[in-house]
């Protein structure tokens, strides 16, 4: 799966954006997708998840009342709202494909990474 994520920017705390990711190159349908952000000199850690069909979505409790995950799969595109931002909600967002038996959370358990979208926010 090719993934692209967009949407990213500047934005002064208390702001919101919204990213976008798209997929092409299978069915997009049935997949598990989720959000992940890395910041400088940091792991990338989990932020949202959503499973196939929207019934089940997935928040780091840094994020959750804030971001809301959400797809449209006639699109082939996974959205995050975010809401609410912080400066520490600054990162390169990714959105990934779950191919593993990890837990949603884990980083090992998506694969197919896109490029990335960088969210700024400043104080």
């Amino acid at each position: 799966v090719q993934l692209q994520a967009s949407g990213g920017g500047l934005v002064q705390a208390g702001g919101s954006l919204r990213l976008s990711c798209t997929a092409s190159g299978r069915p997009f349908s049935n997949l598990f997708m989720g959000w992940f952000r890395q910041a400088p000199d940091t792991e990338r850690e989990f932020v949202a998840a959503i499973n196939w069909n929207s019934l089940s979505s997935y928040y780091a409790d840094s994020v959750k009342g804030r971001f809301t995950i959400s797809r449209d799969n006639a699109k082939n595109t996974v959205y995050l709202d975010m809401n609410g931002l912080k400066p520490f909600d600054t990162a390169v967002y990714f959105c990934g494909v779950r191919t593993g038996g990890a837990p949603y959370y884990q980083l090992s358990a998506y694969s197919d990474w896109g490029q990335g979208t960088q969210v700024t926010v400043s104080s």
